[in-house]
């Protein structure tokens, strides 16, 4: 894309953010939903990203936290989760590393199960299966979003109540969900188009961080956004 000089280059994982930018300090780069891009370098600030780089922020590490919170309220006598995470995913080591202080404030041990592509599902299943905690977190990125369905369908046959993100877990069959509306995120995306093709600079317009959210449970299937 670099080579072909093109006007604007559009990104919706953090490794593919990074990967442009490291490609290209010129063209514009417009990430709808990065996962808390201060942490991971993607910009200096929300107000002033700098470079070449905006769009919107997605606050994974504080919504992942807060989901803990809620699972500790909905299963009783919660003490063992397992988590499933992307740890070769800069973004996503930072949601591990906050979602484990508020473990440790709430008196929950998270059992780690890292991963870095579908390859590592089977063996990560097998663990948990064995190992039967209370219930399952997943930390959304790429990774976990490709394998949805398995990790659903996987908790269904284990009875573990699940914690996870983006609506459409919990409308395919998870026990609930908590996180950024992501499909407001990616329409504000083109806000972002408009102004740079009307002389805007990236470095000159704010990060905007998600503003709305969707609890979402199986018992409740219709959205509530706030």
């Amino acid at each position: 894309m670099v080579r072909l000089n093109v006007d604007i280059i559009i990104v919706v994982t953090t490794p593919a953010a990074l990967a442009v930018k490291n490609a290209t300090t010129t063209i514009p780069i417009i990430h709808p939903n990065a996962i808390d891009p201060l942490y991971t370098g993607l910009i200096v600030s929300l107000a002033h990203p700098g470079g070449n780089l905006t769009g919107g922020a997605q606050l994974t590490a504080e919504v992942s936290a807060k989901r803990l919170e809620i699972l500790k309220k909905v299963v009783p006598g919660l003490s063992r989760v397992a988590t499933l995470w992307n740890s070769a995913n800069s973004a996503i080591v930072f949601s591990w590393k906050e979602t484990q202080g508020v473990a440790r404030v709430l008196g929950v041990t998270l059992q780690s199960h890292e991963l870095t592509g579908p390859k590592d599902f089977a063996a990560a299943f097998a663990m948990i299966a064995e190992e039967r905690p209370d219930a399952l977190l997943v930390l959304q990125d790429a990774v976990t979003m490709q394998q949805r369905s398995e990790i659903i369908d996987f908790a269904i046959k284990e009875r573990l109540p699940s914690m996870l993100q983006e609506k459409g877990w919990a409308e395919a069959g998870g026990l609930m969900s908590y996180g950024e509306n992501l499909a407001s995120m990616y329409r504000r995306a083109a806000y972002f188009v408009d102004r740079i093709f009307k002389g805007a600079k990236p470095a000159d317009l704010p990060v905007e961080q998600a503003t709305k959210f969707d609890m979402v449970s199986i018992s409740e299937p219709r959205r509530r956004s706030g």
